[in-house]
C-alpha cells in the first residue's frame, strides 16, 4: 500500500523576502513521491488523527512522525554557485588575487579530474558532504572533462540531490595541461554532457546540464557564440558563469573584448543572458547593468565568503539593491574559493557584508535581517534557479526538499543551548546564527531521505 508520509510539529519557511512564516503545531502531509498535498496550522497532536481520517487517509496508510520541542522542519538550502572539483582545495590560497589563484591553486588541481577515478573518489565525497549540510540543490560547474561532469551528474542522481551540473568551458588564457583544444572539442564534450544527463533523467526531475562558460576571460568569441546558439535551441537548460567578480577579473576582460562596455552586454550579444542565467558574485555592477539585469530576469549567486577571501579587495556586493530591484538574488558558498561549504556560513558571512555595505554607502543599503539571509538559502535561491514552482518552501503541490532540524542533537556541538523560556523564533535564531550540520537530523530530496547516518 502507497504510503503518505506526514509531520507534525514546527514548520519554518518564507513566502516572500520578508515573510518568514513560523507554523506552530503544523501538520504536513506528503505522498510517498515526495509532493506535499497539504499543510495545515494549529493543529493539536491529539487531532492528528482525526485530520488526516477528515482527509480520506487511514491510519495504515500514513508513518507519521512527531516533532519534539526544538525540532522544526525547513526547506532544504540552495548552493547557486558552486565548484564541486574544488571540494579538495577548500581553504587553499586564501586573500590572493583571483587570477593568481586561478593559476596557482585551481587549474592545477582542477586538472587532476581528467582521471575519472580520482573525479569518482573527490565527487562522492562532494555531494555527500553537501547533502550532509543540507544542501539538497546545486549548481556545479564541474572540471573541463566530460568524462568526469558525466560522473558527477551519475553520483548526484544516484545519492538523490537536486542538482545542476556543467561542464566548464574554457579555451583559452589557462594553462596548456588544463584548456579546452579547440571551439569544437569544447562545444562536442558540452553536447555530449547534455546528451548523458538527458539519458539518465529524462525529465530532469533531479539532474540537468548546465551551460558553463568559466568566464570570458577563457573563452574565444566563438566559444561563447556556440554556447549561446546551444542556449538557443535548447531553452530550458540554465546557463552560469562568473559575473563582475573582481576588479582585476573585470579590467582583463574588458581588454579582450574592447567593442564592450560591460560584461552584460558582452553576455547578451552572446545569447548567454536569459531568466536561467545565474551570474556569480556581481560585485560591482553600474546603473546600466543593474537595469539589463532586471529586464532580462537575470538571477545573481550572492557568494559573501569568497567575496571577502579570494578576488583582491574586500567585495561587499549591492544585495541590498538587487532586492530593492526585485532582481533575482540568492546565495553560493562558491566552495573552493569559499572556504566554507556550508550554507549557513554563507548565511552569516550575508550579514556581515551587508553591514559593511550600509557603512559603505553611507545608510542607503541597509543591512539583511535574519529572515532576509534565510529567504536567500531557500526561497530567492529557488528563483534564482527558476525552481521556485517546485522548492523553495512549503506550498502545497511542491516538492518536500526539507531539513529536520534538532537544536537539542545528542552529538555535542556548537549551537547555542535551548533555555526554558525560549520561543520558537528565538530557537530558530539560534541555529542560523550558531548551527551547524549536527544539528541537521534529516534531509530530504523530493520526500527521499539523504542523509548519512
Amino acid at each position: 500500500m502507497t504510503q503518505h508520509v506526514v509531520f507534525h510539529g514546527t514548520i519554518i519557511h518564507c513566502l516572500g523576502l520578508q515573510q518568514l512564516e513560523i507554523i506552530e503545531d503544523g501538520l504536513l502531509v506528503t505522498t510517498s513521491d515526495g509532493i506535499i498535498i497539504s499543510l495545515t496550522k494549529s493543529v493539536r497532536k491529539e487531532s492528528v488523527q482525526a485530520q488526516l481520517t477528515t482527509r480520506g487517509l487511514a491510519n495504515s496508510e500514513c508513518k507519521v512522525h512527531f516533532l519534539e520541542r526544538g525540532q522544526f522542519l525547513v526547506p532544504g538550502f540552495i548552493d547557486t554557485h558552486n565548484h564541486a572539483p574544488q571540494w579538495a582545495q577548500r581553504g587553499l590560497g586564501q586573500s590572493m588575487h583571483i587570477l593568481d589563484w586561478l593559476d596557482k591553486v585551481t587549474f592545477p588541481n582542477e586538472a587532476r579530474f581528467r582521471d575519472p577515478e580520482y573525479a569518482r573518489r573527490v565527487y562522492a565525497s562532494c555531494v555527500d558532504g553537501f547533502l550532509q549540510q543540507g544542501i539538497t540543490t546545486a549548481s556545479y560547474y564541474g572540471s573541463m572533462h566530460a568524462e568526469a561532469t558525466k560522473i558527477l551528474a551519475d553520483l548526484c542522481l544516484a545519492k538523490g540531490q537536486r542538482a545542476f551540473v556543467g561542464k566548464c568551458n574554457m579555451n583559452r588564457n589557462a594553462p596548456d595541461y588544463y584548456r579546452d583544444a579547440t571551439v569544437e572539442s569544447s562545444l562536442s564534450d558540452t553536447r555530449d554532457c547534455i546528451a548523458h544527463m538527458r539519458k539518465i533523467d529524462p525529465e530532469g526531475k533531479l539532474v540537468k546540464h548546465v551551460l558553463t562558460p568559466r568566464f570570458a576571460i577563457t573563452c574565444e568569441d566563438a566559444l561563447l557564440e556556440g554556447l549561446g546558439e546551444i542556449a538557443r535551441s535548447q531553452p530550458d537548460l540554465p546557463i552560469q558563469t562568473h559575473f563582475n567578480e573582481a576588479e582585476q577579473e573585470m579590467a582583463f576582460t574588458k581588454s579582450l573584448f574592447p567593442a564592450f562596455d560591460n560584461e552584460a552586454d558582452l553576455y547578451d550579444h552572446f545569447g548567454l543572458l536569459t531568466k536561467r542565467s545565474i551570474l556569480a558574485h556581481c560585485c560591482y555592477v553600474s546603473e546600466y547593468e543593474l537595469g539589463r539585469l532586471k529586464d532580462l530576469d537575470c538571477g545573481v549567486a550572492h557568494c559573501p565568503i569568497s567575496n571577502m577571501t579570494v578576488g583582491g579587495g574586500f567585495m561587499a556586493a549591492p544585495v541590498r539593491e538587487f532586492l530593492r530591484r526585485d532582481i533575482k538574488v540568492g546565495l553560493g558558498t562558491d566552495s573552493g574559493g569559499g572556504f566554507s561549504s556550508s550554507i549557513l556560513d554563507a548565511m552569516r558571512q550575508a550579514l556581515v557584508a551587508s553591514n559593511a555595505r550600509e557603512v559603505m554607502s553611507e545608510g542607503k543599503d541597509r543591512g539583511l535581517s535574519i529572515e532576509e539571509v534565510f529567504y536567500l538559502a531557500t526561497l530567492g535561491g529557488a528563483r534564482v534557479c527558476c525552481l521556485d514552482e517546485k522548492i523553495g518552501n512549503f506550498a502545497v503541490g511542491k516538492e518536500f526538499d526539507a531539513l529536520l532540524i534538532d537544536s537539542k542533537s545528542a552529538k555535542p556541538g556548537v549551537m547555542t543551548i535551548l533555555e526554558e523560556h525560549d520561543a520558537t523564533r528565538t530557537i530558530f535564531d539560534k541555529f542560523i546564527m550558531t548551527g551547524d550540520d549536527r544539528n541537521i537530523k534529516q534531509v530530504f530530496v523530493r520526500g527521499r531521505q539523504v542523509k548519512l547516518t
